[in-house]
C-alpha cells in the first residue's frame, strides 16, 4: 500500500472539495510524464493506473493500433503500429485498439510530485469551474448577489462565495454607478460566457429583466403570479415604466407593486442607484395603453395608424414638453412600454400634419385617377387615403359620397383598379383575377380584384378557402351566406370530378 500517495490525494481533495478520481487522474498523468522522461525510447508513450483503494499502480508502455482505411499512416513508430504487426502481436488486436506491455514502475518521488502538482493545480481548477457551471447554469435570468472583488477599467469582478466569480461590463452597470471593493451588489445573470482560462458568469444591472426580477422579490402578488408584468421599459439609473395587469378585481396591482406610501418601489429604486419607477396599469386597448404610459402628461386626442404601428398623440401646448420629456426620454419609455411609434404635437401641429398629408392624397388621387380637384377632395375628405380602398370598397358606399352617383362610382373604381394593377406590375408582383374566378356565379368585377388584391386570383384558390378567412379578408366586404356561396360555386368541379372517377 503506498500510504505516502494516499495521503497526498486524500489531503488534497479533503482541502479542495474535489473528488478523489480528480486527484488520482492527475497523479496518473503526471506519472506517465515523468516515467516518459526516463525511459530510453523518447517518442515512446505510457499509461499509468493507480488502485483507488490501496494507491499502488502500474504502469505499462502503449501502442495504438491505427486504421489504413481512414488513411492513416504511422507517424510515430515508437508508439503506433499498423494492423499486420498487430496481429503478429495479438490476433485480437483491431484498429483504434491499444496494445499494452507492463513496465517498471518508476517511485512517486520528488520529481514525479512536482510534475503532479502542475497537472493537479489545473485539474482542481477545472473541476471547482465546472461546479460553478453546474450550480449557476439553472440560474441565468436570475437575480445573483455578492461583493465586488475588485473594479478594473473593463468592469467590476463579483465574488459570489463558494470559489465562484462573476463579471459585469462597464456597459452594463448603471450610469454613474460608483462600485466600491467589499459593496454588496446585486445583479442580473445575464449568461455563462466561454472564455478560454475557463467558463464566465456574466452579470448585467442594466436590462429590463433586472427590473422584472426586483419587483418579483418585493412584491409577493408578483411572485405568486396574481399580478403579471405586462411590460418594462429603462432608461437605466434615470427612469423606467412598467405596466402591469391582474385578473383578481379586488386587487390594485400599481398600489400593490407601489406599496403602502410607496415603500416597494422605493426598495427597488435604491436598488437601482435612485431610478425612478412609474407603474401604469396596463389594458387591452392600445391607445388607452398609451395615455396610461405617457402619465403624468394629459392627451387631448389620439390618431391611430395601425398599418404603420404609429400613434400621433395631441396634447395642450403647455403639455407638450411635459408630455415629451427631458431629451424625449417620457415619450421615448412610453413607446418602448407600449410597441408603437409615438409622436408629440399640440393641435396647431396636427392640424398642419393632417393639412399636408390631405393634400398629398388629393395629388396623389388627381394623379393616378386622373380626377379634378373637387372629386380627389371629396375623396380625401370622406376619410380615402390609398387607391387599395377606393378600389375595393362596396360600389353603394363609393356612389353615396356627395355628388357621386352609381355611374362615377364605377368608373372611379375601375381606374383605381387599373392604376393599382399598374402599379404592381412595374414592381412585378401584382395579380390579377384570372378568367375562372370572374366567371363565377355571383363573382363580379370589385369583388374579384379585391380577391386578387389578397392573392386570390383563380377558382382554385377561392375553393381552398373557408367561410372565416373571407370574412377577415381586409378590404373584401362579404356576408357570411354570399362567401359560402361563392365558395361553394368554385369546388363545384371538384364533385364533378369525383363523380367522374366513380
Amino acid at each position: 500500500m503506498n500510504k505516502e500517495l494516499m495521503t497526498i490525494v486524500e489531503s488534497i481533495a479533503l482541502e479542495k472539495g474535489v473528488e478523489k478520481s480528480v486527484i488520482l487522474e492527475a497523479i496518473e498523468q503526471a506519472l506517465a510524464t515523468a516515467t516518459k522522461r526516463r525511459y530510453t525510447v523518447p517518442d515512446a508513450e505510457f499509461l499509468v493506473h493507480i488502485d483507488p483503494v490501496t494507491c499502488d499502480y502500474d504502469t505499462w508502455r502503449i501502442w495504438r493500433v491505427i486504421d489504413p482505411e481512414a488513411d492513416e499512416e504511422i507517424e510515430n513508430p515508437d508508439a503506433e503500429l499498423d494492423p499486420e504487426a498487430a496481429r503478429v502481436i495479438n490476433p485480437d488486436l483491431s484498429p483504434g485498439d491499444l496494445h499494452r506491455e507492463q513496465v517498471e514502475s518508476i517511485e512517486f518521488g520528488r520529481i514525479a510530485a512536482q510534475a503532479a502538482k502542475q497537472v493537479i493545480v489545473q485539474k482542481v481548477r477545472e473541476a471547482e469551474r465546472m461546479r460553478v457551471v453546474e450550480r449557476y447554469e439553472s440560474r441565468v435570468g436570475e437575480l445573483v448577489s455578492g461583493t465586488v472583488k475588485r473594479a478594473t477599467r473593463e468592469g467590476v469582478v463579483i465574488d459570489l462565495g463558494a470559489n465562484a466569480e462573476a463579471f459585469i461590463a462597464r456597459s452594463q452597470l448603471i450610469p454613474r454607478e460608483t462600485l466600491r471593493v467589499n459593496d454588496r451588489v446585486r445583479a442580473l445573470l445575464e449568461r455563462i460566457e466561454e472564455d478560454p482560462r475557463g467558463p464566465r458568469l456574466i452579470l448585467t444591472r442594466t436590462t429590463p429583466e433586472m427590473l422584472r426580477e426586483l419587483f418579483r422579490i418585493e412584491v409577493p402578488e408578483i411572485a405568486e403570479g396574481v399580478i403579471q408584468i405586462r411590460g418594462v421599459s429603462r432608461d437605466p439609473g434615470s427612469r423606467a415604466k412598467m405596466s402591469v395587469s391582474t385578473n383578481d378585481s379586488r386587487i390594485d396591482p400599481v398600489g400593490a407593486c407601489v406599496g403602502m406610501r410607496g415603500s416597494r418601489v422605493q426598495a427597488v429604486a435604491g436598488e437601482l442607484a435612485g431610478e425612478r419607477i412609474d407603474v401604469v396599469p396596463w389594458e387591452e386597448s392600445p391607445a388607452q395603453l398609451v395615455i396610461n404610459a405617457l402619465a403624468p402628461a394629459e392627451v387631448d386626442s389620439i390618431v391611430v395608424d395601425e398599418n404603420a404601428g404609429a400613434m400621433d398623440i395631441v396634447v395642450a401646448e403647455h403639455n407638450q414638453a411635459q408630455a415629451i420629456g427631458k431629451g424625449g426620454q417620457n415619450v421615448r419609455l412610453a413607446s418602448d412600454l407600449t410597441g408603437w411609434r409615438l409622436s408629440i404635437m399640440t393641435q396647431e401641429q396636427f392640424d398642419q400634419k393632417a393639412g399636408e398629408e390631405a393634400m398629398r392624397n388629393v395629388e396623389l388621387f388627381k394623379e393616378q385617377l386622373s380626377v379634378d380637384g373637387d372629386v380627389a377632395e371629396v375623396l380625401v375628405e370622406e376619410g380615402f387615403t390609398t387607391l387599395e380602398e377606393v378600389a375595393y370598397v362596396s360600389l353603394e358606399e363609393l356612389a353615396g359620397l356627395p355628388g357621386f352617383n352609381e355611374e362615377i362610382a364605377t368608373e372611379l373604381q375601375s381606374r383605381a383598379q387599373d392604376a393599382q394593377l399598374a402599379a404592381g406590375l412595374a414592381s412585378g408582383g401584382a395579380a390579377m383575377p384570372a378568367e375562372d374566378l370572374l366567371n363565377l356565379d355571383g363573382m363580379d368585377e370589385a369583388l374579384a380584384w379585391a380577391l386578387a388584391g389578397q392573392g386570390i386570383a383563380t377558382r382554385e384558390d377561392l375553393a381552398e378557402q373557408a367561410v372565416i378567412d373571407l370574412l377577415e379578408l381586409d378590404n373584401v366586404e362579404l356576408s357570411e351566406e354570399r362567401a359560402g356561396a361563392l365558395i361553394m360555386q368554385a369546388r363545384e368541379h371538384w364533385f364533378e370530378q369525383e363523380v367522374a372517377a366513380e
